[in-house]
């Protein structure tokens, strides 16, 4: 068992391990909206790059605020639009 289940998180999983969880969830769950609730074997390269994506902007957003407390929906829940991103954001992140 888990410091972490004695402690109280049912889930098991560390800090990190929520967010990088919750993180995917809602790429994923961007994805699926724009594809009709449905990803095609094709489509999977750049869904996986979303995702990659969404995953560094989590990372970094933690290593950034590390003592901030993250209070979220679990996974699944509702974003506002897909996260693919455009050359502004590309430039902004560098």
């Amino acid at each position: 068992m888990s410091d972490a289940y004695v402690v109280g998180d049912p889930d098991g999983l560390s800090p990190l391990q929520v967010e990088l969880r919750d993180t995917i969830a809602r790429e994923l769950h961007a994805q699926l909206a724009l594809r009709g609730e449905r990803i095609e074997l094709a489509d999977l390269p750049e869904v996986s790059y979303q995702v990659t994506i969404q995953v560094e902007r989590a990372i970094r957003g933690l290593a950034a605020h590390p003592v901030k407390a993250r209070s979220r929906p679990g996974p699944g829940w509702p974003t506002t639009r897909a996260t693919r991103p455009d050359a502004a954001d590309r430039n902004r992140d560098r």
